[in-house]
């Protein structure tokens, strides 16, 4: 006879009946999926502003101090598809969560909220987070003789019997060598000065996926420094700042404009800014779509 389970969801007892043996030509729900996607993008190298031709953004410290700063760019991508300064940030002081207890961006016109949510909270005044618009400018563009670009994929591997799709530089064998997420040690500009690491890149992904409404589809991101997720060119995660490994996660059916059996896009922008620690991880339900990084004459073979 099948084996009873007891599981508590959100206060209610659910009783599950779990075989005892499957059949052995039995097929999961998942196998279908590919196991793994493959997503390319760009990285662009800086040298940190104490360096000729430095960047000032780079090894830069926050007037209010190193952490999680809320608003250092606009809801929507420029024309050119590219993050927008809005400010010098607001510094998190508490984190807005989902009924999971899951960290979320704080409440936006544009995202639904769901019952259980919790309130968080920010400072009220900006922390000079990043140094101005024209410096934040340059961080996704190809800028001669401030920074170097090349392409950079990344390999997103399927849980087992499962549709989340993972990459995590502490599991990924490549990264796991190089203690963390650091794709161009010793390449373009070179390693941090006295260090053997490149500590100062950015690293930009377009990508495409179909929404399917309500099947509470999540992208999840935990790492550091900044990063800022864009659905249908409207921000969904907001984890500025130079900080420790942060996470926030957005549920695709929170976003009520997409319809159901479309295709949009998904803007990710990742930025490396100073020592000692680069971790980056990405956890998501989505069946994400290659999408070929715009060619520019910087980038290198």
């Amino acid at each position: 006879m099948p084996g009873q389970q007891i599981t508590w969801r959100g206060g209610v007892a659910l009783f599950l009946l779990s075989a005892v043996a499957a059949p052995l030509n039995a097929s999961g729900p998942y196998d279908d999926l590919p196991e793994v996607v493959r997503l390319k993008g760009v990285v662009r190298d800086f040298q940190e502003l104490s360096e000729k031709n430095g960047h000032p953004d780079f090894e830069k410290k926050p007037g209010a101090g190193f952490g999680l700063y809320y608003g250092l760019v606009d809801d929507d991508l420029d024309d050119d598809g590219k993050p927008r300064f809005l400010s010098h940030g607001f510094k998190r002081t508490a984190n807005w969560t989902d009924s999971d207890g899951r960290p979320i961006i704080p409440p936006r016109d544009y995202i639904d909220e769901l019952q259980g949510d919790s309130d968080g909270s920010m400072s009220a005044s900006t922390g000079d987070a990043v140094t101005d618009a024209e410096h934040l400018a340059t961080w996704f563009r190809d800028v001669p003789g401030l920074n170097i670009a090349q392409p950079l994929e990344l390999l997103l591997v399927r849980e087992p019997d499962s549709n989340l799709y993972v990459f995590d530089d502490k599991e990924d064998e490549q990264y796991q060598s190089l203690g963390g997420f650091f794709p161009i040690n010793g390449e373009l500009f070179g390693n941090s000065a006295g260090e053997s690491k490149n500590f100062h890149f950015t690293y930009e992904l377009k990508t495409k996926f179909q929404y399917n409404a309500g099947r509470n589809d999540i992208f999840r991101f935990i790492g550091d420094d900044d990063v800022w997720v864009f659905v249908d060119g409207k921000l969904v995660i907001d984890l500025g700042g130079v900080h420790a490994a942060e996470e926030q996660t957005i549920n695709m059916d929170r976003l009520s404009w997409l319809e159901d059996g479309k295709f949009y896009d998904l803007h990710f922008f990742f930025a490396e800014r100073h020592r000692t620690q680069s971790n980056f991880r990405i956890e998501t339900s989505l069946l994400l779509q290659k999408v070929q990084p715009q060619v520019s004459s910087a980038l290198h073979d």
